[in-house]
């Protein structure tokens, strides 16, 4: 291979790797930007995978125990309807089976009946198509009931692997738990027996800070003033 054929499959191959690079669209740049700039304001933040976002505001869609409480409620009101509809059809099928096996006890006797009168009455035609229809419809009977074993077996299986969700729910539970003993544990860790209300403010300014927010006189008056207070 000369130089050049090598240099030209090296080019390619950059070109592909470049195509399969998602770009990021100007929209979430400027969502991100929009962000970083108003870190307050819930509606620029967006759960990305590409950004390092700042922590996000705490409203309700991004409360993570609040957003897994509704998950696990939903969940089980949808596994419980759905639970509800396949009892349903189980009870169908099973009815279903009832009738079946009626019209089959009704088929075999008019099987034996056309059977008999085939064998008094050999010539007569119309013995025989009953016969044959009736022995038809048998047939086709069984291959009914046949089909609703089935789907009976089916719908317990479909029962089985619902249990599962409930499992998943019970996962997500513990971990809501897990969540909510870790943010207890927090707040005691992080407890005072100092009011904030009582605090003195944090300086916006302290040497070595690389910030231009430089204490306003206002500040420095006001700061006086409360020292004066106490």
């Amino acid at each position: 291979m000369t130089q050049e054929e090598l240099d030209a499959l090296m080019n390619e191959e950059v070109d592909m790797m470049e195509m399969d690079e998602e770009p990021v669209s100007d929209t979430t740049e400027e969502m991100t930007e929009e962000y970083f700039n108003n870190p307050d304001d819930p509606e620029g933040y967006r759960a990305s995978a590409v950004h390092s976002w700042p922590p996000p505001p705490p409203t309700d869609d991004n409360k993570m125990v609040h957003q897994l409480d509704d998950v696990t409620k939903e969940s089980e009101e949808k596994a419980t309807e759905i639970f509800d509809l396949i009892e349903g059809i189980s009870n169908d099928l099973t009815d279903s089976q009832d009738t079946v096996a009626k019209i089959d006890s009704i088929l075999d006797a008019n099987i034996t009946l056309f059977e008999t009168l085939c064998t008094k009455f050999p010539h007569v035609e119309a013995f025989k198509t009953q016969l044959a229809q009736n022995q038809e419809a048998k047939a086709k009977n069984s291959s009914l009931n046949d089909m609703m074993e089935t789907n009976i077996d089916t719908v317990m299986n479909i029962m089985d692997i619902m249990q599962y969700q409930d499992i998943h729910r019970q996962k997500i539970e513990r971990v809501i738990n897990v969540m909510r003993a870790l943010s207890t544990y927090m707040n005691h860790l992080f407890s005072s027996k100092v009011d904030d209300s009582k605090r003195v403010t944090s300086a916006v300014h302290l040497p070595g800070d690389n910030t231009a927010d430089i204490v306003s006189s206002e500040d420095i008056e006001a700061l006086l003033a409360s020292f004066g207070q106490k």
